[in-house]
């Protein structure tokens, strides 16, 4: 307490003393102006200009390798208060309003959570479904329909039809003799009045399509696994 600037400024002897001690202070606010400039850039121009500094050399990080850089004379200004005091009170009210943001966003995280988990299924989920190796025998266009080819395809020792909509990506002669993938425990729908025993797996993207075959000869009926 003996040199804090307050006590020292009430003796008339201590003025080269208070003097030494304001500098130093000055001192250690332009070198903490540059520490803080990497994560608050505009805080460390303030204190410059109340510090009276106006020479960017002062707020490199050459320059604070070396105490004593402040050049002695500076006039400090008095102007905004850069570090404003919190008060209690507005701190208290703040708390409540704090703590329902968290809650909210708590919240939000879980409604997030829960909506990806509906979109989720499990492994016993996923084996229900039967994928089987399919040749296709026979190909023809569905008369009125442009886009629904009906196809005659061999699952092993089992024959089927299906019907799907591939018209506008493959003509019946590219798929004829084709081995593809197949859903084979759907419920038979219909589609135009012709019965589809199944589907066929297919990738698209915006206007192409591409159906889902083996890179290997494999029977048909192989089970995908």
């Amino acid at each position: 307490d003996e040199t804090s600037q307050w006590i020292l400024a009430k003796n008339p002897d201590k003025k080269e003393r208070l003097s030494t001690v304001l500098y130093n202070l000055a001192e250690a606010l332009r070198v903490t102006s540059v520490h803080i400039g990497p994560i608050m850039p505009n805080t460390p121009v303030k204190i410059c200009a109340q510090l009276g500094i106006t020479e960017d050399s002062l707020s490199t990080w050459d320059s604070i390798k070396e105490w004593g850089k402040l050049p002695v004379g500076l006039k400090v200004s008095r102007k905004e208060i850069i570090f404003p005091r919190i008060e209690e009170d507005k701190v208290d009210s703040a708390v409540p309003q704090n703590s329902q943001k968290k809650e909210e966003q708590k919240q939000e995280v879980k409604n997030e959570t829960k909506e990806e988990d509906a979109n989720l299924i499990s492994i016993e989920d996923f084996a229900k479904v039967e994928l089987r190796i399919a040749q296709v025998l026979e190909a023809e266009k569905v008369k009125g329909a442009d886009k629904l080819l009906k196809l005659q395809i061999q699952i092993g020792d089992e024959r089927r039809q299906i019907v799907a909509g591939i018209a506008q990506h493959y003509t019946p002669e590219e798929l004829v003799g084709k081995k593809i993938v197949t859903v084979t425990n759907l419920k038979p729908a219909k589609l135009r009045g012709i019965e589809s025993q199944g589907m066929l797996l297919a990738a698209s993207d915006k206007d192409s399509l591409t159906l889902v075959t083996v890179d290997r000869d494999i029977k048909s009926g192989a089970k995908v696994k």
